[in-house]
């Protein structure tokens, strides 16, 4: 039987087989870069469309494929829907940077997102209206604590993936009531799409900046803090 050829997707140009089962989902697809230069060996690139790099290589001699995604829910719905869909991606892990709400989550910490909330109707349109609350996979998220056992530094529980980066109104103060630590723009759907699809996610985040005190992460810290940032998600990638 006559089968045609695998056409990439509209967004990622890879080949089937070319990205990993497992993969880090930054925002910034110059961090994916990074990440690719730094971490990973035997590197190929997969992905320019739209500057949206990703690359496939090897971590501790196991294959694993980083890929930027860009900013807010719509546009990790498109990578996210397209990696599970087309690539049989199944695992999936956003890295990237977010807002501390609470006294307890300092600049430079490291949240595991146990929940993420939203002010979005993007989950609404797939559960006619229903208030779905969407969660990391629990063997990814152990398997992210165990890698940072000990480490005081590291944050457990829920965040919220907002619309607006620049928001005026006092939600913060109503998220802050329900302690939840961070605001980001992107779990939320993430987490949504892997559980429609029968995947498994996980957010882990680094506070960049805090939105009731205004601090943010000095340049020189902020290497040092993405570096655990990326060690976490890779071991829990591996063994989660």
């Amino acid at each position: 039987m006559w089968l045609a050829p695998f056409m990439s997707t509209p967004h990622i140009s890879a080949k089937k087989g070319d990205i990993a089962d497992r993969i880090l989902l930054p925002g910034d697809p110059l961090r994916a870069k990074w990440i690719a230069e730094n971490y990973l060996e035997d590197v190929t690139q997969f992905n320019a469309v739209r500057n949206m790099f990703g690359f496939t290589g090897t971590y501790k001699g196991q294959r694993v494929s980083v890929m930027g995604t860009g900013m807010g829910l719509p546009s990790i719905s498109i990578y996210a829907t397209e990696l599970f869909n087309e690539y049989d991606v199944q695992v999936a892990i956003r890295i990237g940077t977010c807002g501390g709400l609470l006294e307890k989550t300092k600049i430079g910490d490291v949240i595991l997102a146990m929940t993420a909330s939203t002010d979005s109707n993007i989950n609404r349109r797939f559960t006619n209206n229903l208030d779905f609350a969407p969660h990391a996979d629990f063997q990814l998220l152990l398997a992210a604590y165990e890698a940072s056992k000990g480490n005081p530094n590291v944050h457990i529980g829920g965040i919220a993936s907002m619309d607006y980066f620049y928001d005026e109104t006092d939600s913060a103060q109503k998220l802050i009531q329900h302690g939840v630590l961070g605001v980001e723009m992107e779990a939320n759907a993430l987490y949504s799409i892997a559980a429609r699809k029968q995947r498994r996610a996980l957010a882990v985040l680094t506070v960049s900046d805090h939105i009731i005190t205004h601090e943010s992460m000095p340049s020189e810290q902020r290497e040092k803090s993405l570096n655990a940032m990326v060690e976490i998600a890779l071991t829990a990638a591996l063994n989660g």
